[in-house]
């Protein structure tokens, strides 16, 4: 219970338990993308005053929150590849992205991806990564996914190429090499019902913004149909799709009037923890959660009431999460343990500052905990 104490007339101190409160979940759905804008070596004479041209800083992330907002800043939303993307992220349930425009007369358009990158690194919320282009280039692909691992709380969105091959074979389609922090998806799509096609990933973004909105971060981004796309560059059926979803490529198909997303793999392997999307993204998001809840520990002495205190707060976090389905488990001892004591914080690690928490998650079946540990600075 608060306690107040008087200090004047109408005045009053409330005096709080030190601690912070329960651990909130981090969002998981704001994108960044990189792509090609006009620049003023591309503009028409008239360009000072026609809004189809961009009028943001070259080379700088922008947030925008809608389409209308993207048109602002960069231009009309038919005028260009990227475009196409950030409009299809809002189409299929996307609310904010950051967005860097690279010049379209750049003369190393890779060495741009990656100083956009390097800028991404300081923008916490994003979780979603991916560059829409006129052409796949594996070596801002390559780029994108070694941010993803270095940051290990965001997921790269990729696409396959635009390819006429008619074995439609995983080497055809994608360079990418195996990693669990990226996805690669196939074919192009149709977003304007004219038959010219556009690399997926914005709208495949916008629809891991859905299905977390809607159903949560730990449901597979799959079985769900893409808004604002009429149609794809290579119509796919199950026997072209076998060796594709093997190799980890997400093929794009058509039912009906629908075009589906029809598949779930990541690149990591039939014989990884985290084959499929939704695992590692429930990972990066259970452990940036926790990881973010936690920094009041930097305040607090390390001894035993601190660890409890972590233990508390940590299981509580995670048996809401299991209680949401998240993780596999009848019972939250089969989905997931906290461990935060004198055996994971011996005294050569106390000397050092540190207090340290393990944590075991059951995210592909119960009593099976991928396990990670939490090491903070404290005031010791």
């Amino acid at each position: 219970m608060a306690s107040y104490a008087a200090k004047a007339p109408g005045v009053y101190v409330e005096e709080v338990a030190s601690g912070a409160g329960p651990i909130a979940g981090v969002g998981t759905s704001t994108a960044g993308f990189i792509g090609v804008v006009p620049d003023a070596t591309t503009m028409p004479t008239n360009a000072a005053t026609d809004t189809a041209y961009t009028r943001a800083a070259l080379n700088t992330a922008q947030l925008v929150t809608s389409t209308a907002d993207f048109e602002r800043k960069f231009g009309s939303a038919d005028n260009f590849v990227l475009s196409s993307a950030v409009t299809g992220f809002f189409q299929n349930g996307g609310t904010r992205a950051w967005v860097t425009g690279l010049s379209a007369t750049s003369t190393d358009l890779v060495a741009d991806a990656t100083a956009a990158l390097a800028e991404f690194e300081t923008i916490d919320e994003i979780a979603i990564v991916a560059a829409p282009l006129d052409a796949v280039n594996d070596q801002i692909n390559e780029a994108i996914l070694v941010h993803c691992e270095l940051m290990q709380d965001r997921f790269a969105v990729l696409s396959g190429a635009q390819t006429s091959d008619a074995t439609y074979s995983a080497s055809s389609v994608t360079a990418a090499r195996a990693s669990e922090y990226g996805a690669v998806y196939y074919p192009w799509v149709d977003v304007s019902g004219s038959g010219e096609y556009v690399q997926p990933v914005g709208h495949v973004a916008g629809l891991y913004a859905r299905v977390d909105a809607e159903r949560g971060v730990h449901k597979a981004p799959a079985n769900e149909v893409l808004r604002g796309v009429f149609g794809v560059s290579q119509r796919l059926g199950r026997n072209q799709q076998g060796p594709l979803n093997q190799a980890g490529v997400n093929v794009i198909r058509v039912f009906g009037n629908s075009v589906t997303v029809w598949g779930a793999r990541s690149l990591a392997g039939d014989t990884s923890a985290f084959k499929y999307v939704s695992t590692r993204r429930l990972f990066n998001y259970l452990k940036e959660s926790i990881e973010e809840g936690l920094g009041w520990a930097v305040f607090e002495p390390n001894d035993a009431a601190l660890w409890a205190k972590i233990g508390g707060r940590v299981s509580a976090f995670l048996e809401r999460t299991w209680a949401a389905g998240a993780l596999f488990g009848a019972t939250p001892e089969d989905a997931f343990y906290v461990k935060c004591d004198a055996d994971t914080n011996p005294e050569d690690v106390r000397a050092m500052g540190m207090v340290v928490t393990e944590i075991g998650v059951a995210i592909t079946q119960p009593a099976e905990f991928v396990v990670f540990k939490l090491a903070q600075k404290t005031n010791t």
